[in-house]
């Protein structure tokens, strides 16, 4: 069983409320200046006050698995068949036995367009990996974040299921894992909670103690229950995300420091 079965398992007994809204968000992205688009599929559940997450791939999910969702109890959805459902109402029922604002750093980002809002959060992400790092491999990527990684002089692997290759015309792997020995420090996506990916670098970082940054948007109120077992620090970023309105938004930052 992995971890994220475990905690599946281990929030059934709690898991009564239903979910009242359900919702595909379709987002393309080019920011002035920058040569790669890119674009996100998020499916997206609300039980009570909170909103849970987990991106897809386009046509991953369709309007009748959403409107299925509604009216249905957490506990049946933690049972889904699609991995998508399931952590989109983990991360939503999380969130409401645990809200973010009474449990993390609140860290505001400043109103402006799609690029500064971008390198603003990113900024935010890049400060909770431990001084001294020197080479991060980054799963998920993100230019802006490679933008700051290059700013201080860390190095890093990119690595995105996707391939491709980034701004800087660098190679983007699309397998983790031959990667992690390399590095001193992992940088990644909520998004690989979807994959076996997750399982793989929690792993490793369990077993050698190597810092594990995640940045979420999918998962934000999942990633900071394996903080202090090999977790290190978690972005968590819950719907609306900072990329849908160009006015302030909020963040929260969980680290294990702060935690102990």
């Amino acid at each position: 069983m992995t971890a994220l079965d475990e905690l599946i398992e281990s929030a059934l007994p709690e898991a009564d409320p239903e979910v009242s809204v359900g919702f595909l968000t379709q987002q393309g992205v080019r920011h002035a200046s920058r040569q790669r688009s890119y674009r996100n599929h998020v499916l997206s559940l609300r039980v009570g006050a909170s909103v849970g997450s987990c991106a897809v791939e386009p046509g991953e999910v369709g309007e009748d698995v959403v409107l299925d969702c509604v009216g249905e109890p957490v506990r049946k959805l933690l049972r889904h068949p699609l991995p998508a459902v399931r952590i989109a109402a983990l991360d939503a029922h999380l969130q409401e036995l645990r809200p973010h604002h009474e449990n993390a750093e609140a860290v505001h980002l400043r109103r402006g367009d799609s690029l500064r809002k971008s390198l603003h959060r990113s900024q935010h992400v890049v400060d909770l990996l431990p001084p001294g790092v020197r080479r991060v491999l980054v799963i998920g990527v993100v230019n802006s974040l490679l933008q700051r990684l290059r700013e201080r002089g860390i190095d890093y692997v990119a690595c995105d299921r996707k391939g491709g290759s980034t701004e800087w015309d660098e190679q983007v792997i699309t397998d983790a894992e031959p990667a992690l020995e390399g590095c001193d420090a992992v940088l990644a996506s909520g998004m690989v909670l979807g994959s076996s990916t997750f399982q793989t670098v929690l792993d490793h970082a369990r077993t050698t103690a190597t810092p594990l940054v995640f940045f979420a948007q999918t998962g934000s109120g999942i990633l900071p229950r394996f903080l202090g077992d090999g977790v290190t620090a978690v972005s968590a970023e819950p719907y609306p995300f900072f990329w849908l309105d160009g006015g302030p938004s909020v963040l929260y930052r969980y680290s294990e420091v702060a935690a102990s």
